[in-house]
């Protein structure tokens, strides 16, 4: 692998990429630690430090993975990527619903680049609106579930202060768009996955010194040899796919022959990815931002004892559910059974004992149906590794190994080494992979 490396970089086309890969993370990770104007640094690193240790810290974990703890901060990249997650994932739940959108799809190449500029103007409206409500609270002091620790702005009451603020975040933003197509274009691999996976990996070493530091080096060395068994059990159920053989029937096309080739359809065990733990994650931070805005309304006592903190069984017990029907829920959505079915009648293919048409669908139906359920037991577990985590270890919120940080790390690596090996073989080296 070492050598792989080594040839990776001899390879000058493949350096260059590699390099404005990393240039580009730089300047990233430098955008995420740059305060926005107007703010007030010292107080703000203290209440993130109070709220890191207080009874509400758990709402704050799903926003320091996903922000790299830029958020928090109010530095320049503090929104981050999630505008453009949620902005990605809404098209694609409307293209299953809106005709025009679904014909937009269809038409390929054009059509695609129309919904990806879609969901940039949808990305820079959800930036406007969470800027603001970030501004808001963080001018109101409400930031940080009400921890007190001065004024979160230089200047509580200008409202010039405060739209400066929300432009440079939104313009934040739309730099990290920027970023990421150019990493898509001129780099390798997929550019916004990159920039996610940095987001996440950028709280790594934080929390696995945080571990350290609060229970010394025997649980440090015990987390990090449980992890390493996480991560190989997630490699491989991330690689692990039902291979659904079809066969091509021959036809002849003018004077040519075409077809007579076997292929075959591969179903993901973990076919919805990460996308099931991120709405759960979301539908479950609702309750608790309700609690915490309205204290004395109906059933928020009763939340703060079950969902603020992870570590409550009510609160397990719902996530997993709501892992396991999202993960449902978006595979349903993503992979049409009819749709394939017809695609392989048209073009002559079939399934080997299976009749072309609404058998060949049932068939998909089923066989989709059954290896989604390991594959959204799957992710309902590593999901609630950092929650058993902090009932059995006391650990801290952001426990390393386990939920969206693995899923997102695992993932995104996976991808990218593939990438990389596919050029390595181009160039007739070995690659990463033996």
């Amino acid at each position: 692998m070492l050598s792989a490396f080594v040839n990776a970089f001899k390879t000058p086309d493949l350096r260059r990429k590699l390099l404005f890969v990393l240039g580009v993370i730089v300047l990233f990770r430098l955008g995420s630690t740059l305060p926005a104007p107007g703010i007030n640094v010292s107080n703000v690193q203290r209440c993130v430090d109070l709220a890191a240790q207080g009874e509400n810290s758990s709402l704050f974990a799903l926003i320091n993975v996903f922000s790299g703890g830029a958020l928090l901060q109010l530095t320049v990249f503090a929104l981050g990527i999630m505008p453009y997650i949620t902005a990605s994932i809404i098209l694609q739940l409307l293209v299953v619903v809106i005709p025009r959108l679904e014909a937009l799809k269809k038409e390929g190449q054009s059509g695609q680049a129309k919904i990806t500029q879609y969901t940039r103007y949808l990305t820079l409206g959800l930036a406007v609106l969470q800027a603001t409500g970030i501004v808001a609270l963080a001018r109101s002091g409400q930031l940080f579930g009400g921890v007190d620790c001065g004024d979160l702005l230089y200047r509580q009451d200008s409202i010039l202060a405060f739209l400066l603020i929300v432009l440079v975040m939104v313009s934040g933003t739309a730099v990290i768009m920027w970023l990421g197509e150019l990493i898509t274009d001129r780099g390798v691999g997929n550019g916004m996955s990159i920039l996610i996976f940095t987001q996440v990996v950028a709280t790594f070493p934080g929390a696995m010194w945080l571990i350290k530091e609060q229970k010394g080096w025997a649980t440090f060395s015990a987390v990090v040899a449980v992890g390493l068994v996480i991560v190989a059990a997630v490699i491989f159920i991330e690689q692990a796919q039902r291979r659904i053989p079809v066969q091509y029937a021959k036809r002849m096309v003018g004077r040519r022959m075409f077809g007579g080739s076997s292929t075959y359809i591969p179903l993901k065990v973990n076919q919805a990815g990460i996308i099931p733990v991120i709405f759960a994650s979301s539908l479950l931070y609702l309750p608790a931002l309700y609690a915490q805005f309205r204290p004395d309304g109906v059933g928020a006592v009763w939340i703060n004892d079950h969902f603020v903190r992870g570590d409550h069984p009510y609160y397990m017990i719902t996530y997993f559910a709501l892992i396991v029907f999202f993960a449902y829920f978006y595979v349903a959505i993503t992979f049409n059974p009819e749709e394939v079915a017809d695609n392989m009648k048209k073009y002559g293919g079939f399934i080997p004992g299976i009749r072309a048409g609404r058998p060949t669908q049932d068939y998909l139906a089923y066989v989709l149906s059954r290896i989604t359920a390991p594959g959204a037991v799957y992710l309902g577990m590593v999901a609630l590794i950092p929650m058993i985590a902090v009932a059995l270890l006391g650990a801290s919120q952001n426990f390393p190994f386990g939920g969206t940080s693995i899923l997102i790390i695992v993932g995104v690596g996976l991808d990218t080494v593939k990438q990389i090996e596919s050029q390595l073989q181009q160039r007739n080296y070995e690659g990463f992979l033996r």
